[in-house]
């Protein structure tokens, strides 16, 4: 057996027919039941046997019919563990009744394969225990004063002639401007859009290396409401911190003089380098050769950056007015600030959404009903097996083609799917583009807000408060039954409701914590946050290459793989420290 499977030993005593097991996962929603073994009747030889292979990351429900008459004789649901080794019995209890008993049997138990997570964490725990005692020894001027004259000896009469134990950058030869000058402007920036960024990138390397090989570290096969699932939230925080981003720079460099057709020139050329190393990035057989066109996946993550960057900027560009941005422009409900002065951005944005809405709901897809939004393949009692994705992907298919989007869905496992289909398909642009300017709304609360930090707080907790009750009314607070479902596949309009609220509370903490009240500085994801495109396209790249990845003794450890896929993430935030401390960056 492999990662996330058990062994079933199937006996059947049952001396009369022969009997059929089927299964059905417990996450699979509206899924016919498939079979797994047939079993011979009990014979001289003993009862009738079969070894079947079982998931265990989801419950199973197990149904055992007559394989002549088909009628059902018993059904139970169990949770298998990992590479455990299990029987289920299948016995008559009573001669008279012909009451038939299902039970299952733990022949060897099964790992646990939490462990390694526990380890993991301890020792990080650790380590930040020792950074965090190392920086208040610190503190301490006998020790701070002994380590420098350790490390620089020529300097110990100034450490020590010091006021504050530390070198004055007015009264050394040797001491470097740079960083002082670079110090005053990075208090200017607003270290906590960096850190949210570079802990949304970290946690996406983590995964993209394969997270330890753990279930809740893959993305969902189609639907998605628990919490303990962390991939669908991931991208979406990355495209939300975008926006905020946007609404601070575009201020600054109209600020500081920069024209209108300049910026726009700006968001033109970086929109088509997001695009381009999307393109190369995503279709990484261009190291064996030309790419082929016949083959070449056109949409993918920076892609979308790419495009929802264009159109939000260009949008913010187009719409911005003088004295909005700093809560100077005099309006009649001041409390509104932040939103009424740019009223003709949010009417374009919920025209966007109408058309996703009617394109989503109201296009006719060839063989599906209209509005379907369910995964195909097994879905729906097998009934659709090619809609996947309904009129998204259908809309993907039919202007780009089934050769240039992604083969292989996360659908594909659970519901069996065979239908390509792409998570960063046309359709679901339209609600990044929402997404994207949700976050930039958050940056409006802060460039309208300056300086009150009351006022940002409380803001950032209404919106969260807001897209919170859209989700609930959307969703009816249920993973399959709602009016749209939360689903990262679709990018539907729940998901972007949903991502929306944990980003801005998420956000809201790290505000707090970092700019606030200084308790924290941001580290180590303010480095991975202040060079992120270089860590997302390097981690891409590199992603086969020592020593981000080496030959595991056993494939089929989540040790293994939890320690290759923390230390392939630790070294790319290591890179990003060090770059940061060479002031290299790399800006697109």
């Amino acid at each position: 057996v492999r990662m996330d499977q058990a062994l079933l030993l199937v006996r059947n005593e049952l001396p009369e027919q022969g009997l059929r097991l089927l299964a059905r996962c417990g996450a699979c929603y509206r899924c016919a039941y498939q079979l797994l073994a047939v079993l011979p009747p009990r014979g001289d030889g003993g009862p009738g046997k079969a070894v079947v292979v079982v998931d265990t990351q989801h419950p199973l429900s197990l149904l055992l019919s007559g394989s002549l008459a088909g009628s059902e004789l018993c059904k139970i649901q169990y949770h298998f563990g990992e590479f455990g080794n299990y029987s289920l019995v299948i016995k008559t209890l009573s001669t008279s009744t012909k009451t038939v008993s299902c039970h299952v049997v733990i022949n060897e138990g099964p790992i646990n394969s939490y462990l390694p997570i526990l380890f993991a964490f301890l020792v990080y725990m650790g380590i930040l225990a020792i950074l965090i005692t190392g920086r208040l020894v610190m503190k301490i001027d006998p020790v701070r004063n002994w380590v420098y004259k350790k490390l620089n000896p020529r300097e110990t009469d100034r450490l020590i002639n010091s006021e504050l134990g530390s070198p004055n950058t007015t009264d050394s030869v040797s001491s470097d401007p740079a960083p002082h000058l670079w110090s005053a402007t990075s208090r200017q920036r607003l270290r906590s859009l960096d850190t949210f960024r570079g802990l949304s990138l970290i946690i996406m390397v983590f995964v993209n290396y394969g997270g330890g090989k753990y279930w809740f570290f893959k993305h969902e096969s189609w639907n998605d409401i628990s919490l303990l699932h962390f991939p669908p939230a991931l991208f979406s925080r990355f495209v939300f911190i975008m926006g905020t981003s946007i609404s601070l720079s575009l201020s600054s460099m109209l600020r500081w003089g920069s024209s209108k057709q300049k910026v726009l020139g700006k968001i033109l050329w970086r929109s088509f380098l997001l695009i381009l190393l999307g393109v190369i990035v995503v279709n990484p057989n261009y190291c064996l050769g030309p790419l082929s066109w016949e083959n070449l996946r056109i949409p993918g993550v920076l892609q979308r950056l790419g495009l929802t960057y264009l159109v939000v900027a260009a949008l913010e560009l187009l719409f911005t007015r003088a004295g909005a941005d700093s809560g100077t422009l005099e309006m009649s409900c001041p409390a509104l600030q932040d939103i009424l002065p740019y009223w003709p951005q949010w009417i374009f944005i919920l025209m966007l959404e109408v058309i996703w809405l009617c394109l989503t709901f109201l296009l006719p897809v060839p063989g599906c009903p209209r509005g379907y939004l369910g995964p195909g393949g097994i879905g729906d009692f097998g009934n659709y097996p090619n809609c996947t994705g309904g009129a998204a992907g259908y809309i993907d298919r039919l202007i780009l083609g089934e050769n240039h989007i992604y083969q292989h869905p996360s659908s594909s496992v659970l519901y069996q799917t065979t239908m390509p289909y792409d998570p960063e398909g046309i359709l679901g642009t339209i609600n990044t583009i929402l997404m994207a300017f949700l976050g930039l709304q958050a940056g409006k609360i802060i460039l309208s807000y300056r300086d009150q930090h009351k006022q940002i707080l409380s803001r950032f907790l209404i919106w969260s408060i807001v897209m919170g009750i859209i989700s609930a009314i959307l969703t009816k607070c249920s993973k399959e039954e709602g009016f749209i479902p939360i689903n990262k596949n679709l990018w539907s309009t729940s998901y972007v409701t949903t991502m929306s609220c944990f980003a801005f509370i998420l956000l809201l903490l790290i505000y707090y914590l970092v700019d606030v009240k200084r308790l924290w500085s941001g580290a180590p994801f303010f480095y991975p946050g202040m060079n992120s495109i270089l860590v997302y396209i390097g981690h891409e790249v590199f992603e086969d290459y020592f020593p981000f990845k080496w030959r595991m003794r056993d494939s089929q450890s989540h040790a293994e793989h939890l320690t290759q896929n923390l230390i392939a993430t630790t070294l790319w935030v290591i890179i990003s420290y060090v770059l940061y401390r060479k002031r290299i960056f790399w800006k697109i």
